[in-house]
C-alpha cells in the first residue's frame, strides 16, 4: 500500500472536505510502475482494488463552475417577466428567438436512437469536406400560440439571416395570428446574431420589421450565461432534436421535414422553411446609420432592453421592397420507411 501511496502521491488530487482522492493514472501503468521499480508484480485488478482501499475512485468532469453572473441578472429576470406579462395580458405577440445548433447536412451520424429493422450505415468521420453543406437552423417560438417558425440557412448566422427569419414568422404566422397588433416583444440572448450589442441586429429590425409592418418593437436580452431559461430552448428546440434524434440528416429537405412535422401533447406546431440566400459577414453599420435608428433605450438596464419604432415619412410607413428575402418552402413527402421519432410515436 505504502508503494502505491509514493507512486500516486505526486499526481494526486483530493476533495479538502472529505477523504476522496483522484488521479489520472491508470490502473495499468501504476501495475507496471510497481514492477519496474520496485519489482512487485500484481495485476491492473488487484490495483484497482488496491486504490479503493485506499480512497481513490474514478472520477470525470463536473460542469459546476460559473463565470461569474452579471450583478444585474436578477433585475433583468424581473423585467422580462413583467413585459411578458403585460404584452400577453394586452394580446400582443411575444416571441423567443435564437439560432439552433448548426447541423453538418450528410451521410452523418446522428445521436439517437429510431425504430426500424436495421440500423443506417452512415460514415465513419465527420469531415465537413463530404458533406453537403451546414445547417443554420434560426428559430422563432410563438409563447401566446405555443406555436413556432424554424427557417433553415444555408449560409452564415448574421443579424440580417436572423431579421430576415422573424420577417418570414410575421408574413407566415403573425400577422394571421394578431392581426391587430401594433407591438412586438422580442426575447432573445444576450449575445450572437440577435446579441444587445451587434449594431446590424437593431438596424435590420428598423429596417425590415419597424419600417415594413408598422410595428413597434420592443427586445429584451437574457443576461450572458442564461440562455438556457430563454422559453425557445426548451419549448422547441429540445422537441425537434427529439423528432430527428438517430435520423441522418443527410439532406435540407429532410432537416425541414422533420422540423415541420414535430408535435407534442400540449398542442406545439412548427413550420420549417429554407432560407438559401448568402448573407455577408461583418456588415458595419456607421455613427451615422445608427443614429438614423429610431431606438430608445429603457431607464432600467437599457443594454438589454429597448424599443425600436416605425420611421415615418409624410405619415406613410415606406416599406424596402428591394429587401424581400428569398424563402424555399419544400413540401418533400417522407422516405418510403422513416424511422420513427418521437413525436410520430405520440401520434400511434
Amino acid at each position: 500500500m505504502d508503494e502505491i501511496r509514493s507512486i500516486l502521491e505526486p499526481d494526486a488530487a483530493g476533495d479538502p472536505l472529505s477523504d476522496r482522492r483522484w488521479t489520472h493514472q491508470t490502473a495499468q501503468k501504476i501495475a507496471q510502475c510497481l514492477a519496474k521499480r520496485l519489482d512487485i508484480k500484481v495485476s491492473a485488478t488487484v490495483v484497482r482494488r488496491l486504490l479503493g482501499d485506499l480512497k481513490y475512485s474514478l472520477k470525470s468532469n463536473k460542469k459546476c463552475l460559473s463565470g461569474g453572473n452579471s450583478p444585474d441578472r436578477d433585475s433583468q429576470f424581473g423585467i422580462i417577466r413583467q413585459l411578458r406579462k403585460e404584452f400577453i395580458a394586452s394580446g400582443d405577440p411575444v416571441i423567443s428567438v435564437d439560432a439552433k445548433k448548426k447541423e453538418l447536412v450528410g451521410l452523418f451520424k446522428n445521436n439517437g436512437q429510431t425504430w426500424c429493422r436495421d440500423a443506417k450505415l452512415v460514415k465513419d468521420h465527420d469531415f465537413r469536406s463530404e458533406a453537403v453543406g451546414m445547417a443554420a437552423p434560426y428559430g422563432i417560438y410563438d409563447i401566446g400560440q405555443n406555436s413556432g417558425l424554424l427557417v433553415v440557412g444555408q449560409s452564415a448566422d448574421t443579424p440580417q439571416f436572423a431579421v430576415n427569419s422573424i420577417v418570414t414568422w410575421w408574413r407566415e404566422q403573425g400577422c394571421y395570428h394578431y392581426p391587430t397588433a401594433e407591438r412586438l416583444l422580442i426575447l432573445a440572448d444576450g449575445g450572437g446574431s440577435n446579441g444587445a450589442r451587434p449594431r446590424a441586429w437593431k438596424r435590420f429590425l428598423q429596417e425590415r420589421i419597424a419600417d415594413e409592418s408598422g410595428l413597434t418593437i420592443t427586445v429584451a436580452h437574457y443576461p450572458s450565461g442564461a440562455s438556457k431559461w430563454n422559453p425557445i430552448e426548451h419549448r422547441m428546440f429540445s422537441e425537434i432534436s427529439k423528432n430527428w434524434a438517430g435520423v441522418p440528416l443527410e439532406s435540407f429537405d429532410i432537416i425541414t421535414h422533420f422540423a415541420s412535422h414535430t408535435q407534442t401533447q400540449t398542442g406545439l406546431r412548427i413550420d420549417a422553411y429554407r432560407d438559401q440566400r448568402v448573407y455577408e459577414k461583418g456588415i458595419k453599420v456607421s455613427d451615422k446609420e445608427f443614429r438614423q435608428i429610431s431606438l430608445s433605450r429603457n431607464d432600467s438596464l437599457g443594454k438589454w432592453n429597448y424599443t425600436i419604432s416605425p420611421r415615418t415619412q409624410d405619415g406613410d410607413t415606406k416599406p424596402n421592397y428591394d429587401s424581400v428575402i428569398d424563402i424555399a418552402t419544400p413540401h418533400i413527402d417522407p422516405p418510403a420507411v422513416a424511422p420513427l421519432g418521437a413525436s410520430a410515436l405520440q401520434e400511434m
